[in-house]
């Protein structure tokens, strides 16, 4: 998944309105962000396998810490205590560590069986939709829309940023899934790890455009 992890952080803001985009992209993706850290450091590892999917050519051979469902309830629970102590309270904390877990749950359903229950238990699970790329696709895009519908249904511009600036978020995301269905495989794990650290580009970018947003006159009323 990509497009519906982050239609799981756009909807969030209608459950957690005080929290900032940001911190819900943070949130959503903090598997991934911790992913390639750890991949660069030895730690976990995959490679390039053309046709181990129909959507992707990457084979997640071992990742136990990052995205084993005991490492990702773990990452959550730190993640929303965090959330919480920081000033979110305890509704932004709850709301953030659940869509930490989410993550999981949406890789289980797109993912082969690459998944662990935990880092010492050698079983792997994974539904495998992404063999299924119309399916895939529709349930990915459906999530995307419907996530980025309800972030703009909660929220209203305040100014140019505000609204000129979530557009170009949304595009750009919506771009860049487009562009990996129809690329060639990376040249090697390396670059794809370092690339995967982009993602901070756009957990700042949700913080700067939420910041320039206020929540809808309906919700306040």
């Amino acid at each position: 998944m990509f497009l519906g992890h982050f239609a799981v952080a756009l909807a969030a803001k209608k459950a957690a309105p005080k929290s900032s985009l940001g911190t819900m992209v943070a949130a959503c993706q903090a598997l991934d962000l911790l992913w390639p850290i750890l991949v660069l450091a030895g730690i976990e590892s995959f490679r390039i396998d053309p046709g181990n999917t129909a959507l992707t050519p990457l084979a997640f051979d071992s990742y136990p810490w990052s995205h084993s469902l005991l490492g990702t309830l773990v990452l959550g629970v730190v993640f929303g205590w965090f959330v919480a102590w920081w000033g979110g309270g305890l509704r932004s904390g709850v709301v953030a560590g659940s869509v930490v877990a989410s993550h999981w749950l949406l890789d289980y359903v797109t993912h082969r069986p690459d998944l662990q229950w935990a880092p010492w238990l050698e079983q792997r699970v994974g539904l495998g939709l992404w063999n299924a790329p119309a399916a895939a696709i529709a349930v990915e895009g459906g999530l995307y829309l419907l996530g980025a519908g309800l972030y703009v249904a909660t929220t209203r511009a305040r100014d140019r940023i505000g609204s000129v600036g979530l557009w170009a978020f949304l595009a750009l995301l919506a771009v860049l899934y487009a562009v990996n269905l129809s690329s060639p495989p990376p040249p090697n794990t390396q670059a794809v790890a370092v690339v995967a650290l982009a993602i901070w580009i756009f957990v700042a970018w949700a913080a700067w455009v939420d910041r320039h947003r206020e929540r809808s006159r309906l919700r306040r009323d």
